[in-house]
């Protein structure tokens, strides 16, 4: 079952000014937070709209949906569901994806990676918990040495999944390593280029702060309370 939250607006902003942004969801981080991370790291502002499941239920919200679900990602005019979609579009804007074509390909083959071992995270959350986890850990050498390599590619592991510059792939994959440890505490421990890279990007100033911020702590990870 969904937990129930009150239905509330958070406005992140540090001028006084109405955000650019807006994020309608579940009062959870689920997949909205790395695009959270993402606007906090460029210092962007945005307004968080929290469902309730009593108000999702009632199926107005859900019938304006495009695919059925939740999070809608709005950007003035605009309107976005799809949490990889609203991520390559603040990325399209911002300057997160790439110097050219072929950073952007390969941006987009490192987040279909991620986007594999977050659909196999949700399966396990939500369907398969108590009898799968178990075996979900001991799986996840097999899908973290992956980008191992990728990170093993670069002078000394340094850097970013694509290029010299952070990408929006970089939020995602180390939203969901955040997840998976506290899952599994000890889940990198075999992975120095991994940790170390989770490590390095948690720590810039405003990732760092939007981390260590209540908005963020408080939020469960997932609608179950599982995690």
């Amino acid at each position: 079952m969904w937990r129930d939250w009150s239905r509330h607006i958070n406005i992140h902003s540090a001028g006084g000014k109405m955000p650019e942004y807006t994020i309608v969801s579940f009062n959870i981080r689920g997949r909205c937070e790395a695009a959270r991370m993402l606007l906090a790291d460029q210092g962007l502002e945005w307004k968080d709209e929290f469902v309730t499941i009593d108000t999702w239920l009632q199926g107005d919200l859900k019938a304006k949906a495009v695919f059925g679900q939740l999070p809608v990602f709005k950007d003035g005019g605009l309107t976005l569901y799809q949490s990889n979609a609203i991520l390559r579009h603040l990325a399209r804007k911002h300057g997160l994806y790439g110097k050219d074509l072929n950073d952007q390909s390969c941006i987009d083959m490192m987040n279909d990676g991620v986007e594999d071992l977050r659909i196999k995270y949700l399966q396990l959350i939500y369907k398969n918990y108590e009898e799968g986890k178990d075996a979900y850990i001991k799986s996840l050498p097999a899908e973290f040495k992956y980008f191992e390599n990728v990170l093993g590619q670069k002078k000394y592991g340094n850097g970013f999944l694509v290029g010299n510059k952070i990408s929006f792939a970089d939020y995602n994959l180390v939203d969901l390593l955040c997840n998976h440890l506290v899952l599994a505490p000890g889940c990198l421990a075999e992975f120095p280029l991994l940790s170390a890279y989770v490590k390095r990007i948690s720590s810039r100033p405003r990732i760092q702060a939007f981390l260590s911020s209540d908005a963020h702590k408080n939020r469960p990870i997932n609608g179950n309370g599982k995690q």
